[in-house]
């Protein structure tokens, strides 16, 4: 089957890319003309572990190929899929849907013989339909359906996540539709992979949902954490304890410098505010959101804190970057926040990430980055975690100790252990136990 993807960020070309996996031909449009030179030059504008190699096998097979041309997309494909982006709007927090009018306004134009339009993106319950009407104003009803297929990828495993999902949620109006749907994923069928059939304002809602809940989930243990440091708990320990009842789960139970990343930050926003529109107001979902934020500078003051309550002149290191390991993304990342305040606080910041710094450097100034990580702790008065990346997590503690001016580590990740490093001469303090 062939099918378009109006959007080649990470979830449009991820999602493609995949699908071209399946042995569907796909073709990826996007307006930036340098990003599609790029991808058929076999240049990857994002960092996902094992995307480069399917993109050029499958660009390789002629099952996957990129254009800024959605005519030509469009011609033959049985459904074409809108994953642009959908920030938060500015001022309310609410999902910014213009990428996604301006997709369906154009695609109307193209509309020849019947397709199954399909929302990837991530949007406010409702949007579907909202579509349906805008392209029953130039389309008759025959041409068209009008589905939601969210997307559930972790970034850094994402291909691990479409290739072998938890579920694959549908949300679809006519049997025709839904027909396309399943030719589309029938490889995970044949795997027996759960798919949850449903209709488009369900399926719009069970993203926001999943994603809130989670992010439930993290602020949560982070105030546990808070708890566990005042009374002297380990909050490692009470997550495991937790984690082990099978209502609960383990995952999302790592305490830290609160959430970050492109879905939970706007996803809950998203949420409050289509919640309010509706007159049904998200209570605890609005106090995730306030928690997260509070989160995010109290680690700042946690590290003045570590330097004796004065960062005035200091040398702050710092590793990790991105908001998660295995990801070049900084969107929302807890080190936009963190470094900032460290700053304001009078403290000079030197950082290391593996995959991060290009990105960085464009929305931190004044940071010094270095290519390798002991550099950023030569004279560092602190060392400070963000980022759970695996090259941090053996480092070299007697090389660590010999450059850094006073050995004091702040572990906003908690991947040493709390034994360890005081019993090699550092002064340490983690999250959620007693420094």
């Amino acid at each position: 089957m062939k099918i378009a993807v109006i959007g080649s960020g990470y979830v449009g070309l991820v999602s493609g890319t995949c699908f071209s996996e399946f042995g569907h031909e796909v073709v990826c449009v996007d307006k930036d003309a340098s990003k599609i030179e790029g991808l058929n030059a076999g240049r990857i504008p994002i960092y996902e572990p094992g995307l480069d190699a399917m993109v050029a096998r499958n660009a390789e097979a002629g099952r996957l190929s990129f254009t800024t041309s959605l005519a030509e997309a469009m011609d033959g494909a049985k459904a074409v899929f809108i994953a642009v982006g959908t920030p938060s709007r500015r001022g309310d927090g609410h999902a910014d849907l213009q990428y996604v009018f301006a997709a369906v306004d154009e695609l109307a134009e193209l509309v020849k013989s019947y397709v199954v339009v399909v929302t990837k993106s991530t949007v406010p319950v409702g949007t579907g339909a909202r579509i349906k009407a805008k392209l029953s104003e130039k389309l008759d009803a025959s041409l068209f359906d009008v589905a939601s297929n969210p997307e559930f990828l972790r970034e850094g495993a994402a291909i691990e996540d479409f290739m072998r999902p938890d579920r694959v949620v549908v949300g679809a109006e006519t049997d025709r539709a839904r027909d396309v749907l399943k030719e589309l994923y029938r490889p995970l069928f044949l795997n027996e992979t759960p798919v949850v059939f449903t209709n488009r304002e369900t399926a719009e809602v069970i993203k926001y949902a999943a994603n809130a809940f989670l992010a439930t989930k993290i602020s949560f243990i982070n105030e546990m954490a808070d708890l566990c440091e005042v009374v002297g708990a380990d909050v490692q320990e009470v997550a495991k304890g937790i984690g082990l009842d099978k209502r609960i789960g383990s995952k999302f139970l790592h305490a830290g410098p609160g959430y970050g990343g492109s879905c939970f930050p706007k996803d809950t926003r998203a949420l409050v505010y289509s919640a309010d529109e509706a007159g049904v107001p998200m209570r605890i979902v609005r106090s995730v959101v306030d928690v997260n934020e509070d989160r995010k500078l109290a680690m700042a003051g946690k590290v003045v804190t570590a330097l004796g309550g004065d960062a005035t002149g200091k040398k702050v290191a710092v590793l990790g970057l991105t908001f998660k390991p295995n990801t070049d993304d900084m969107r929302e990342s807890p080190s936009l926040d963190i470094i900032p305040a460290l700053q304001k606080a009078g403290a000079s910041v030197h950082a290391h990430d593996p995959k991060g710094m290009e990105e960085a450097a464009r929305m931190l100034k004044g940071v010094t980055f270095h290519e390798d990580p002991y550099d950023a702790m030569d004279g560092a008065d602190v060392l400070v975690i963000i980022t759970e990346w695996n090259q941090y997590r053996a480092l070299d503690l007697d090389r660590v100790k010999g450059l850094m001016a006073d050995p004091v580590i702040v572990d906003l990740r908690n991947i040493y252990g709390r034994a360890d490093l005081p019993a090699q001469g550092f002064k340490y303090s983690g999250i959620g136990r007693k420094s």
